[in-house]
């Protein structure tokens, strides 16, 4: 398995917060069967800033340490970006780091709204052979309220990504049942542990493909999966066949789920 969003890297975000802790996270993530993993810090968020220099030595610290460690595991580059006016300048400059030096970058919208360019930003990182994948959107207050809108970013060309605790529960029963029902409605392209320590915010990424085989069977399993390595060989991902497109979506569903909000 291959989780494309952790926060492994230490003392640099709200993620582990020294080498100890990095260790027992990769340690963890190898006894669940993840071979390898994106190390993305929060980045440009408000409170983190991490520039790709500072990201680029961490990460090669810390596979030199799983080396001498010999814990196999292999760990990629990244960042999750908070989208912001600069974020096309810093992509084309460069100075953003993708995913495992792939083509799909991991962007975080603000917890309470969908920007008003997102849909331009997105259109504009698709002309320049970038692939935006939006971090755990079940977690976004207006897609809860308004999912119609998130599904309108993924035909303009952006994939969703969500958390292994959202379909596990740990984020509440609401968003437990929209992360599956958007998962049904074929708007989740990859599942990810968004990890930052071993307690509360751990992997738990073999228990969600386990629930989600159950639920969604094998073949979503397989998808999600290999989108995830898709990812770091710069393949292109495939398409959740789950939701029947002769049929109409059904937002009433998720307006009477969020009616009480």
């Amino acid at each position: 398995m291959i989780d494309i969003h952790t926060h492994i890297l230490p003392g640099i975000d709200d993620g582990a917060p020294d080498w100890d802790t990095s260790l027992a996270m990769a340690r963890a993530a190898v006894e669940e069967g993840i071979t390898g993993l994106v190390a993305t810090p929060h980045h440009a968020n408000g409170r983190y800033d991490n520039p790709k220099t500072v990201v680029e030595s961490l990460v090669e610290e810390l596979q030199t340490r799983l080396n001498a460690e010999r814990i196999p595991l292999t760990v990629y580059k990244g960042q999750e970006i908070r989208v912001n006016t600069d974020l096309l300048e810093g992509i084309e400059t460069k100075e953003l780091l993708s995913l495992a030096g792939s083509s799909y970058v991991l962007l975080e919208m603000p917890s309470s709204t969908i920007p008003e360019r997102m849909s331009e930003w997105i259109y504009e990182l698709n002309l320049l052979g970038i692939k935006p994948i939006i971090a755990h959107p079940e977690r976004n207050a207006e897609v809860l309220q308004h999912p119609d809108r998130f599904q309108r970013l993924v035909e303009e060309g952006a994939f969703g990504q969500v958390t292994t605790h959202s379909l596990l529960g740990a984020f509440g029963k609401k968003i437990e049942t929209f992360s599956w029902k958007m998962c049904s409605e074929s708007l989740i392209h990859l599942v990810s542990s968004d990890a930052h320590n071993l307690s509360m915010r751990g992997f738990r990424l073999a228990e969600a493909y386990e629930m989600i085989e159950r639920k969604l069977g094998p073949a979503c399993v397989q998808t999600y999966q290999t989108n995830a390595r898709l990812v770091v060989e710069n393949g292109d991902l495939e398409i959740p066949l789950i939701f029947d497109k002769t049929k109409p979506r059904n937002w009433n569903f998720f307006r009477k789920l969020f009616a009480n909000r």
